[in-house]
């Protein structure tokens, strides 16, 4: 070989040298990016596609009432799914070898069977999977099933099938306090009620659980593990009382049905603690079917009502003028069934009689709008509206429940002459039935207001219990008012045109009726129709729960009187149930009506 050929031969050694050297050396940096520089990504990378997650369920904290039993739970449904691809015959071997096919349509009527629906709308789901979209390996049975279902499709033992769990609320009480515990979405969120109030303390946190599977197993690879803990949420506890709240709605049911009315409130409260142990109205939702409620019965008629409490505040007024002390139940006044005023303000009693002089304690039993007004004219406009105000008209919400109403009333200033009278009679002002209970459960405490309630406590997992803030008990008139309201509506219970209707054999009550005029979209007075109410307390020598029935638009009976009955049964039935030691039957004292 010469010279020259040598050289070539040697160049092209050292380029081909050269250029092994480059590609191992690409192939050296590539390592170590991989197995150094960017290890960590890779082995995620590599780890991800053979890790899967599963959900870990919080509970969802119950709601019970005040001795435990529960009103709302947490439980599980499932929604039920299918793979078209796997509904077909299948071949099945016994465990004796004898062999045999199951049908296709064998399968969808044990499945149709269990879950409620009909074979060929099985199919007919599964045939228009397979139409639209022949690949696909899902289609929806049903959503929501129960426990006992979806083991009976597991005992099928069906491939096709599949099943995705998801948590529900049950209600196991069904409709009773079913305005107050309110309702969930479909999808978990806390809409209405107690669910959404109390939220913070009912809401849990889901968890998981993630590893890593074998590639051609499929199998958990042990160690692989990585637990995130489901957190369950904590208890509410109520202050009512289920049994008496069944009762309550019962009986509201019926007397609503009766007066032929559009709704109907039932709502009794601790005199001493303040503890709403029944609030309870018809037409009732059962948060276990919300949309079988229409939906303007799905509040709380309780807290979400505002309306003219009419003759029920003639005790506010007639308090106002005894705390003062510009009368006594016996201070007197001239008063016929109709006046016109000097201002030029025209009012009529609800019933005739002639001119007559009335006691204040009289005014109060027979119930006359034109005596309650000259009484008034006692107290300036300012200092009439200053007590509405202190026993809580305007005051805001009572309890602090989602929806819950505040009563209106326009300043001094604004009132017209009509208005400077219709307020000594609870009319010309609105309120709500916490704001009317509370004005009576002040009376009965010997002039103390105590704050109303409705949530007792809230104990979460770990076992510690808060209980809400309240607002502070507080003295709104005198134990010697109080005692004198007390006196005069008891009196109004025992001599009232409702005495009979009202009474409780072995025990005396305090009460006062209200009709109440419905305003109209101009401002106005419907004619013939009416808000009723009757509020009270027994036993009246010693007050122990406040009573309060609503009745809107009653048409059998219009007046009051057609709450009457409702009060009747509703005390009847807390004083036996709380067994509440029968006194007197009639007061001490029997005042006087007219003079």
């Amino acid at each position: 070989m010469n010279p020259i050929a040598k050289r070539s031969s040697r160049r092209r050694t050292m380029v081909a040298s050269g250029f092994v050297l480059l590609v191992l050396g690409g192939f050296v940096l590539r390592l170590v990016d991989i197995q150094v520089v960017h290890a960590a990504e890779h082995v995620e990378d590599a780890g991800s596609k053979m890790t899967t997650a599963e959900t870990l369920w919080g509970n969802r904290g119950s709601i019970v009432d005040e001795h435990g039993v529960v009103l709302a739970s947490s439980t599980m449904t499932y929604d039920v799914n299918i793979d078209p691809t796997l509904a077909k015959d299948l071949k099945i071997t016994d465990a004796d070898g004898t062999k045999h096919v199951r049908t296709w349509d064998e399968q969808a009527s044990a499945i149709a069977e269990v879950l409620g629906m009909t074979p060929d709308s099985i199919k007919k789901i599964v045939a228009d999977k397979q139409a639209t979209e022949p690949e696909s390996q899902w289609a929806q049975l049903t959503r929501g099933v129960t426990t006992a279902q979806y083991q009976a499709l597991r005992n099928l033992e069906i491939p096709a099938l599949d099943y995705d769990a998801v948590p529900a609320r049950a209600y196991p009480n069904g409709a009773v306090a079913g305005n107050l515990i309110g309702f969930e979405s479909s999808d978990g969120e806390a809409l209405a009620g107690i669910e959404r109030w109390q939220n913070d303390c009912l809401e849990s946190k889901n968890g998981s659980v993630k590893y890593q599977f074998g590639a051609d197993s499929g199998v958990r690879i042990p160690g692989s593990e990585k637990l995130t803990p489901a957190q369950d949420g904590g208890k509410v506890q109520l202050t009512i009382d289920s049994d008496l709240q069944w009762y309550m709605e019962q009986m509201i049911a019926e007397e609503t049905q009766n007066q032929k009315a559009v709704t109907g409130t039932v709502t009794v409260v601790d005199v001493k603690t303040g503890a709403i142990r029944a609030a309870a109205q018809y037409p009732a939702m059962d948060p276990n079917d919300v949309l079988a409620t229409d939906p303007a019965h799905r509040g709380s008629a309780v807290f979400g009502t505002t309306f003219e409490p009419g003759s029920t505040f003639k005790a506010i007024t007639a308090a106002s003028l005894l705390e003062e002390g510009v009368a006594n139940p016996m201070t007197t006044v001239t008063a016929g069934d109709f006046e016109r005023f000097a201002n030029g303000a025209a009012l009529g009693d609800s019933h005739s009689h002639p001119v007559q002089t009335y006691t204040l304690a009289g005014a109060l039993i027979d119930s006359s709008n034109v005596a309650l007004s000259h009484l008034g004219e006692l107290l300036p406009d300012v200092k009439r509206w200053e007590w509405l105000k202190k026993f809580g008209i305007t005051g805001g919400p009572v309890v602090g429940f989602p929806g819950e109403e505040n009563g209106f009333m326009r300043p001094p200033s604004e009132w017209d002459p009509q208005t400077h009278y219709t307020t000594t009679f609870g009319q010309g002002f609105t309120a709500t039935v916490p704001q009317v209970v509370s004005a009576y459960q002040t009376i009965a405490n010997d002039g103390v207001r105590v704050p109303l309630s409705l949530v007792e406590s809230c104990t979460a997992p770990d076992g510690t219990v808060t209980t809400p803030e309240k607002r502070d008990s507080e003295r709104v008139i005198s134990e010697k008012t109080a005692a004198d309201m007390q006196l005069m509506l008891e009196n109004v219970a025992f001599q009232s045109s409702v005495a009979d209707q009202i009474r409780v054999p072995g025990y005396s009550i305090a009460a006062k009726t209200g009709t109440a005029q419905k305003t109209d979209s101009n401002g106005g007075y419907k004619a013939g129709v009416y808000f009723t109410s009757i509020v009270g307390f027994a036993p009246a020598e010693d007050p122990q729960y406040v009573v309060m029935i609503t009745l809107d638009e009653p048409k059998r009976v219009t007046s009051s009187a057609a709450t009457a009955p409702a009060l009747q049964k509703a005390m009847t039935h807390v004083l036996q149930s709380y067994r509440i030691v029968p006194g007197r039957s009639e007061p001490e004292t029997v005042l006087p009506m007219l003079k």
